[in-house]
């Protein structure tokens, strides 16, 4: 108070000079939102004086007045000074004065005036004194208000828009609640032909909308709250605006005049029934109240609304429909109440109190702006229009019949939801209307199947993935007993190195050329525990059995499996089988094969040492080439004895290869690594 007492400041608003009341009233606007300060203030009798000031003073001294007066009311003091004259005087002042500090303040009264009586502390004889009944003998003299309200939203001062705002939700809140049924439309229709759609949809996309935010969404929940009041307006024909409305869309139809009265009828005022009457619009049946108690009265508005501004295209439209069969025919007034379901569902008419409690919240941060703000929804009626249009036009492109209309709704919804869902929030409603038309079909319906599984994975995706992983589960112990089974069965290989070493654990014998073989025949024994192998000179027509390979690698002693098989894509086609096929003539002198697969592990303390033998050196460092993949099953993790080479492998075809590299990594409890059994596993 820079050292003014509320005493002080209380005599110096009552004083002659003006200079000495303005500045009284500017140090009282920035104290008297105080509850203290303002029970203080009224207590020294400072409220009759504030009252005079907005009443009869000038200038800023009229603007701090009324902006103290409009602070004070907002901390629920001072009502026992709000009358009729102070209403009258602020309307006044909305109507004829220029300057924007007036009003900011004129407005911010009139705004808590019709929003106080939702107040608790309001008594029923005070329901004449707010409200919007309470500016109701000011408007009727001053009836430009409404429109000068309106022209204010247009204003490059951003709290005075604001103000005009709130006091616009303000009077529409108090009509929607308070006034009767046949009253309040005619307000809101009222002030949509001002333009407060036009203006408020042009702040929505401004970049304003951050000093505006509160107000616009407050209107935008209001918005809401219309659409929901008219979609509840069950619709009777009993009721006169009712049947008006729908024998104004059944005139518009240009329907055929009957020639002849009925038989019976004596003055010929009976008129013959069409059987088609409804139908022929686009009805289901010839009772069409029924049609409209999903959409409501607010199906009927939007069906009236596209029949009186395109009258001349409904005709055409109609006219076009009946050379065609009637299963055929495009069911224009049912589409017309489908359009509305779908805008109504997208933009989450439905959507309580407490959620937009969150989206005020929400207003907090900048970055949820384009989320909770959807200036498309005050373009309603123009996107009914658009998606009507494209209704028309998917029936036609996708030969619609009768049984197809779901399907058509479906096919629009997902349309709109592309098209305005994605519309980001300074689009203009032309664009998104030219994007509704253009729409490519194809890319529609690619779209709808993609929503369409986003919806069933929704659903049932848990589902789905468990009885998936048991399927994998199953494929690969199937897979793994058909790889083990190759084992079981036996098979050729090629034995590409000079010394026999590499077919199992290296003695003194087995470093001699002489025993050099050009063939290596290994078989799993029947109990899996052992790998049973002999080498020999030449392959015969017939496998050896069991008993007949007299060396055997026990799989207990096994630590991992190596190989040079690729993971990914197979090699290519040439291999050592082929190249036997081209030559069936010939007896190769050393077939060789480029794949390898090799068994380590630690052999048992009984067994010869090997770590200075050749091949022991040679299958080392054949684990660790770029292209090789070592996968280890330790059994023995006995580190003091070195893992060295037990066998090696060189199989034909890289199928072969893939069973038998597959099979003893499966039969170790590993996974398989190459691409031909996950192939088959996938299948």
């Amino acid at each position: 108070m820079d050292g003014i007492g509320v005493v002080d400041l209380v005599e110096r608003l009552g004083s002659d000079e003006d200079a000495v009341r303005k500045m009284a009233a500017f140090k009282l606007q920035s104290n008297i939102g105080d509850l203290s300060f303002a029970d203080d203030f009224i207590s020294h009798g400072g409220l009759p004086k504030l009252r005079y000031l907005a009443l009869h003073a000038t200038g800023n001294t009229l603007a701090y007045s009324l902006a103290s007066f409009a602070r004070l009311l907002e901390v629920d003091k001072g009502w026992d000074h709000v009358n009729q004259d102070v209403v009258e005087r602020v309307v006044e002042l909305v109507v004829t004065h220029p300057l924007v500090n007036i009003l900011r303040g004129a407005m911010a009264i009139l705004g808590a005036i019709v929003a106080h009586q939702h107040s608790p502390n309001t008594t029923s004889s005070q329901l004449d004194t707010f409200g919007f009944r309470a500016l109701k003998p000011a408007i009727a003299i001053y009836p430009q208000f409404l429109e000068m309200l309106v022209s204010r939203l247009s204003s490059a001062d951003h709290a005075l828009c604001a103000n005009a705002l709130q006091l616009i939700n303000a009077l529409m809140r108090d009509a929607i609640t308070n006034d009767g049924e046949a009253e309040w439309p005619k307000f809101i229709k009222k002030l949509q032909e001002l333009g407060v759609i036009k203006a408020v949809y042009t702040l929505m996309q401004s970049t304003a909308l951050q000093d505006l935010a509160h107000p616009l969404l407050e209107f935008q929940n209001l918005t809401k709250v219309l659409l929901r009041k008219w979609r509840d307006v069950v619709v009777d024909l009993h009721k006169p605006e009712h049947r008006r409305a729908l024998k104004g869309i059944h005139l518009a139809s240009n329907p055929e005049k009957p020639s002849d009265p009925l038989e019976d009828g004596e003055d010929g005022k009976d008129k013959k029934h069409n059987p088609e009457k409804w139908r022929r619009l686009g009805f289901e049946t010839e009772n069409p109240s029924w049609e409209f108690e999903e959409a409501g009265y607010l199906g009927m508005m939007d069906l009236t609304d596209y029949v009186r501004k395109h009258e001349d295209a409904f005709q055409k439209l109609l006219l076009e429909q009946s050379t065609l069969p009637p299963r055929t025919r495009c069911p224009i007034a049912r589409a017309s109440l489908a359009v509305t379901s779908i805008l109504y569902d997208h933009f989450e008419v439905d959507k309580s109190d407490l959620d937009d409690t969150k989206s005020y919240l929400a207003l907090e941060t900048r970055s949820n702006y384009d989320k909770i703000f959807k200036p498309l929804i005050l373009q309603w009626s123009r996107l009914h229009l658009a998606g009507l249009q494209a209704f028309c036009r998917l029936w036609k492109a996708t030969g619609a019949e009768r049984e197809d209309f779901l399907k058509l709704v479906d096919l629009v919804r997902v349309l709109l939801e592309a098209v305005v869902g994605g519309a980001k929030r300074e689009k203009s409603v032309q664009e998104v209307e030219d994007e509704i038309q253009e729409f490519d079909l194809e890319r529609l319906r690619q779209l709808q199947m993609e929503l369409f599984e986003l919806s069933y994975e929704d659903t049932w995706g848990h589902h789905l993935r468990q009885v998936r992983d048991e399927l994998n589960h199953e494929a690969l112990q199937f897979m793994k007993e058909q790889r083990i089974r190759c084992l079981l069965q036996g098979a050729w290989f090629l034995n590409n190195l000079a010394y026999k070493a590499d077919a199992g654990r290296v003695t003194e014998q087995d470093l001699k050329p002489s025993s050099a073989s050009s063939f290596r025949y290994a078989k799993l024994s029947h109990n899996r525990r052992f790998l049973h192998y002999a080498d020999f000179d030449i392959k015969g027509d017939q496998d050896p059995d069991l008993d007949s390979l007299r060396e055997k690698l026990d799989l207990s002693i096994v630590s991992s499996v190596a190989s040079n098989i690729s993971t990914t894509t197979p090699p290519s086609n040439r291999s050592s089988s082929s190249t036997l096929k081209h030559l069936p003539h010939q007896k190769p002198e050393t077939p060789t094969s480029t794949t390898k697969i090799t068994i380590h592990g630690y052999l048992s303390p009984s067994s010869p040492p090997t770590s200075s033998t050749p091949s022991n050196k040679n299958n080392k460092h054949s684990r660790n080439p770029s292209k090789s993949t070592s996968h280890s099953h330790n059994r023995n993790t006995n580190k003091e004895q070195p893992e060295i080479p037990l066998l090696a492998l060189y199989p034909v075809t890289h199928s072969q290869a893939s069973e038998w590299l597959d099979g003893l990594l499966m039969l170790l409890g590993q996974q398989p690594i190459t691409s031909e059994t996950k192939k088959l596993t996938g299948l």
